[in-house]
């Protein structure tokens, strides 16, 4: 990534953390918990949830780390593949549509991420143009208002107390992977 090292190695400290996280719950979540709830999302769409933000967590420290010395389409691979899943799934099953969308939308922002930052000279991303001002503009508005959404959401719970403890983990989670994507793109 372009960028001061010590950032770079704290974002990938931060999406590490929150990787590491998300895998974590993932082999911890039984495969058939309680019924979903209001505020309880299906179980298969919790578990689908913690692996796809397992994954972008750790790619994120990986990217963050290696920069351009892993060829694009070993990226293209690791974060384009689970963007198509993610969008047919969302175009199938009615039921965590906007769920799957997001994670699509994350998916797809790497993919374009390591696409830039392996075309560029040295990994700069600079010298990366045809239209990714815009697109980069649109997805940092989108990553800005989903960490800002996800940190409201980390504040208070819909009872009006703060999610304290381990029910604001994920929440935690999520809020760390949108200000981690919106500062990789920030550095485009």
């Amino acid at each position: 990534m372009h960028g001061p090292t010590l950032v770079n190695w704290l974002l990938a400290l931060l999406t590490a953390t929150a990787g590491a996280y998300c895998l974590t719950r993932l082999r911890q979540s039984p495969c058939a918990p309680a019924a979903p709830g209001p505020h309880r999302p299906h179980p298969a769409l919790a578990r689908e949830s913690d692996a796809a933000e397992a994954l972008m967590g750790l790619g994120m420290a990986a990217m963050a780390v290696t920069g351009a010395t892993v060829p694009a389409a070993v990226w293209a691979c690791l974060f384009g593949l689970p963007a198509a899943v993610f969008l047919l799934a969302a175009l199938h099953t009615p039921s965590g549509r906007a769920h799957r969308l997001h994670h699509a939308v994350g998916a797809l922002a790497m993919t374009y991420l390591a696409l830039a930052m392996t075309a560029s000279p040295a990994g700069h991303h600079h010298a990366a143009a045809l239209g990714a001002p815009l697109l980069t503009g649109a997805l940092l508005l989108y990553f800005g208002g989903y960490a800002l959404w996800t940190g409201a959401r980390l504040l208070r719970t819909p009872a009006g107390t703060l999610a304290l403890g381990t029910t604001g983990l994920p929440r935690a989670c999520r809020l760390a992977m949108g200000i981690g994507m919106f500062a990789m793109l920030l550095t485009m």
